[in-house]
């Protein structure tokens, strides 16, 4: 069963929020019902809130609630774009990063640090301060309730607000891409103990190139601090 405390702070969530276009979590209930040293955390869903208007944050949670498969995740098990499922886009990188750290992705709980689709981050960021307010309290019963660690933030900017809230600003690790580009994943602690790895977004990096990958960053955090 799913935790309660993640239940009541889902029931919570506001009216407003839940008619938008938008979605919540990227696995299923099962992996809300254990502990787990690993939250993910991408920034939004991906998408347009014009086009699908009627995939709205209300519909997304009931048919998460609803499904009678409670053990899948959506990086495996689902098809993106019509493709087969675990192939498309950034799917086949988040389960290369899975099987380097040894994971079942349906175990791990992932999810969205805002829930609102949005047209770009631009836009997101305009109404950042309101939009946290409303999903935080979703993380905060995930993170207290499953006894989270360390959360792996899905490019920078999910990085920056998750290490805001969390209040994650000493700096313990870092990975730079033996590449041209040199694109940086970071590591920073909290007080309490508790990790942010921010890594390079898998749509954008493919981790399943040496020279890209920071599984090894995110294995050493988790390392150390379950």
């Amino acid at each position: 069963m799913v935790a309660p405390a993640i239940q009541e702070a889902l029931s919570k969530l506001t009216g407003d929020m839940l008619r938008r276009s938008g979605s919540v979590f990227y696995t299923g209930r099962s992996a809300f019902a254990q502990q787990s040293p690993l939250y993910i955390l991408g920034l939004n869903p991906g998408g347009s809130p014009v086009m699908q208007a009627e995939n709205t944050i209300e519909r997304n949670v009931q048919a998460w609630r609803d499904e009678p498969n409670d053990h899948w995740s959506a990086y495996t098990d689902e098809s993106w774009e019509g493709r087969p499922a675990g192939t498309h886009g950034m799917q086949p990188r988040m389960i290369d990063m899975f099987s380097k750290l040894g994971l079942n992705p349906r175990n791990v709980p992932a999810a969205n640090v805002v829930f609102v689709r949005s047209k770009d981050e631009a836009a997101l960021e305009k109404e950042k301060d309101e939009l946290l307010r409303a999903s935080w309290p979703v993380h905060e019963a995930v993170l207290g309730s499953l006894g989270v660690r360390c959360v792996l933030a899905l490019g920078t900017t999910a990085g920056r607000w998750v290490r805001q809230k969390l209040g994650a600003h000493e700096l313990i690790a870092e990975f730079f891409e033996d590449n041209a580009r040199k694109w940086r994943s970071t590591a920073h602690r909290a007080a309490d103990g508790r990790s942010v790895v921010t890594v390079t977004h898998p749509g954008r990096a493919d981790w399943r190139n040496p020279a890209a990958d920071p599984s090894e960053l995110v294995r050493s955090v988790l390392g150390d601090t379950c």
